[in-house]
């Protein structure tokens, strides 16, 4: 066992782990945290994306003793106060998900996106950056609909709301 320490939504945890364990077992299993879902164990879905260093990774390919010291945003700390962040507000809004398994991956690659992209958004650039995140019911259609818009809301809000992206 070894031990690991990190800011997860912007907490400072520990916890003795095993070597081999991945981001996303210790975040669902030491953490609890079960937003960040698990669909392929291969790194091909995007179910599993959280921001490591402010930057999204697939949580299933990162060994959790590699994350030592750094900081990691899962679905669970985007909302704030208790009001939905604005790219969650937006997959409810545009109903961006049905069975909901793709969702936090999305949205986590969603707000990556606009961070990279800016917040003006058109449909190809979208569909282009979702490349590696699967949602097996909707066809993307919705989806593409809600990033645009959450894209634009997260524009209008204030930057500091959004400064731990």
């Amino acid at each position: 066992m070894t031990t690991v320490s990190m800011t997860v939504n912007g907490k400072a945890v520990s916890a003795d782990i095993e070597p081999r364990t991945l981001l996303v077992q210790f975040l669902r299993e030491n953490l609890r945290l079960t937003g960040t879902h698990v669909g392929c164990d291969t790194s091909q879905c995007g179910a599993c994306v959280v921001h490591l260093d402010g930057q999204a990774v697939k949580s299933c390919t990162v060994l959790a003793l590699s994350c030592d010291g750094a900081t990691v945003g899962t679905i669970e700390g985007l909302a704030s106060d208790g009001a939905l962040h604005p790219m969650q507000e937006a997959f409810r809004e545009h109903h961006g998900l049905q069975c909901g398994f793709c969702t936090p991956g999305m949205i986590m690659s969603a707000v990556d996106i606009v961070a990279r992209c800016g917040h003006h958004l058109d449909e190809q650039t979208i569909r282009e950056e979702l490349e590696g995140n699967i949602c097996r019911c909707t066809g993307y259609h919705n989806i593409v609909k809600a990033i645009a818009a959450g894209a634009e809301a997260m524009g209008a809000s204030s930057p500091m709301q959004h400064a731990a992206e």
